[in-house]
């Protein structure tokens, strides 16, 4: 990670053009194959095909108009282990919605928790640490805290999610 993304950018931009390569073969051999296809078969294919395209040259707009960079990704995923190793997390399902940056996923788990903890489902300690599992994760993702959710996580932020925080820091 020393080169912090010029050889991930490099093969990114290979992998962009070997699957551009593809995708072009794949509308030429499919113009070429048309009287093979039933005419169903034919559209559906050219359809997923042209879709395909679609979804690259939108992957292809964020990272030239700097919305997504590789860096960033890479660093949200070291972020994430770091978060694994340092047993920061202890929930699964946090730490992959956490490295995916699925703010709106977390929230939605946090209000769930919120209501099984109301109906006895889920136990006190339990709610608590997976709460600030979930608020730091927030946190860490840029989203707004709301003034309770600052103050539960200020009361029950343990040592694990401090080095966190430290080492998270120091990595940005």
């Amino acid at each position: 990670m020393a080169s912090r993304g010029t050889t991930e950018t490099s093969k990114l931009k290979q992998n962009l053009e070997e699957q551009l390569d593809r995708l072009m073969q794949q509308l030429q051999d499919l113009e070429e194959c048309r009287e093979e296809l039933d005419a169903d078969e034919y559209e559906e294919t050219k359809k997923e095909t042209l879709e395909q395209l679609s979804e690259i040259n939108d992957s292809l707009k964020k990272i030239m108009s700097g919305d997504m960079t590789l860096v960033d990704e890479l660093s949200g995923m070291q972020l994430a282990i770091q978060a694994a190793i340092s047993q920061a997390f202890k929930t699964p399902e946090v730490i992959r919605m956490f490295a995916k940056k699925q703010p709106r996923q977390l929230r939605t788990r946090l209000a769930e928790m919120d209501r099984d903890l109301m109906v006895g489902k889920l136990g006190r300690d339990l709610y608590t640490q997976q709460k600030v599992e979930i608020l730091t994760a927030l946190r860490k993702l840029g989203e707004k805290l709301t003034p309770d959710d600052e103050m539960f996580l200020s009361a029950n932020a343990g040592a694990a999610l401090s080095q966190f925080e430290r080492v998270s820091s120091d990595l940005g």
